[in-house]
């Protein structure tokens, strides 16, 4: 049995109640998470971890863990996890990897519906008193028929083009990796390398991990290179775009509109990462900003942890984690 369990967000009651089954939990009961020196504080003695999007584990917070084995990350890109470091240390590291991709697909849509469609200023002019009526105002871009690149072509992007099929979207894709002709037939996809794709398209849809070679991927150039009046829709990672660069380009006018539900901010991993969300961008009325709620589906998130304490209990009972990603024992890894 595991002498201890620290859970370092909050999590529904079912799953504390089945990790208990293995041993002692410390779980955090507030919303907020808890500062790093009070995760340590708490961590030391651990021998496993439920963790989130807000930890950050590297060589030194290892270093003052000596008793940890296993960490289950309740998310899917593990890009704030030193694996090298999880590696040498001997600790296994789990994802849950397929279960947040509908529901960040889902919120994807609505990103994109919310821009083009200025939902976000109409709902301003509502609350603000001054509407009286319908005017010729806040004419906006739609789905229907819209050119749609979707940066990225792994389980969410899929779910994305999926989607959007329904809209009578043109649909083009840039990956390393190609799909197969069928799963582009069936997805109606074409394939486009970079540039042609930002030329093309009147949204622009990322959905790609926070990987060395994608870091700033949409920068200024880039930007410069999109169709003029062309939206962008971040629902992966904060720092696959310049934040700074992509209010440049908002206060030129060149680009459209912004979408993002996560922030460079976030990016645990980046030692020269932002402090907050750029201040341009918050104030800039063709953005739409939401605080990272791509799996933020209630039963969702119940299903996320349940399946991290899982991985957890499997780990302590000799199994093999079904979200593993570092099994050092075996000299397994693999990226979702």
């Amino acid at each position: 049995m595991a002498r201890k369990t620290i859970v370092t967000n909050w999590i529904h009651r079912e799953v504390l109640d089945r990790l208990e089954t293995r041993g002692a939990v410390e779980a955090n009961q507030a919303r907020q998470p808890w500062s790093r020196e009070e995760l340590l504080a708490r961590a030391r003695d651990a021998d496993a971890m439920v963790a989130f999007m807000t930890d950050h584990v590297d060589e030194e917070f290892l270093e003052q863990c000596p008793d940890l084995k296993v960490i289950a990350c309740a998310l899917k890109g593990a890009d704030n996890f030193d694996l090298a470091a999880c590696r040498r240390r001997g600790v296994a590291v789990s994802i849950v990897p397929d279960l947040l991709t509908a529901p960040t697909a889902e919120l994807t849509i609505g990103l994109m519906i919310a821009l083009g469609r200025n939902i976000v200023e109409g709902d301003r002019l509502v609350r603000g008193g001054s509407f009286t009526g319908w005017r010729p105002i806040l004419y906006g871009t739609g789905l229907d028929g819209a050119t749609v690149g979707i940066i990225g072509m792994g389980a969410v992007g899929q779910a994305i083009a999926y989607r959007l099929r329904a809209f009578r979207c043109r649909l083009l894709y840039c990956d390393a990796r190609p799909l197969s002709p069928g799963k582009e037939d069936a997805l109606c996809l074409v394939r486009r390398d970079l540039s042609p794709l930002l030329r093309e398209c009147d949204y622009v849809v990322l959905a790609l991990p926070l990987v060395p070679d994608s870091l700033h991927l949409i920068d200024a150039a880039a930007l410069a290179a999109m169709k003029p009046g062309a939206m962008l829709v971040n629902p992966a990672r904060g720092s696959l775009v310049n934040e700074a660069a992509v209010a440049d380009a908002l206060e030129a006018g060149t680009l459209g509109g912004y979408a993002a539900d996560v922030f460079e901010m976030e990016d645990w991993a980046r030692p020269d990462r932002r402090c907050e969300v750029e201040p341009r961008l918050r104030a800039h009325p063709r953005t739409v900003l939401t605080p990272h709620l791509g799996s933020a589906v209630d039963s969702v998130r119940c299903d996320i942890a349940l399946a991290a304490a899982d991985d957890i209990l499997r780990f302590l009972d000799g199994g093999r984690m079904h979200g593993t990603i570092l099994d050092p024992h075996k000299s397994m890894e693999r990226t979702a």
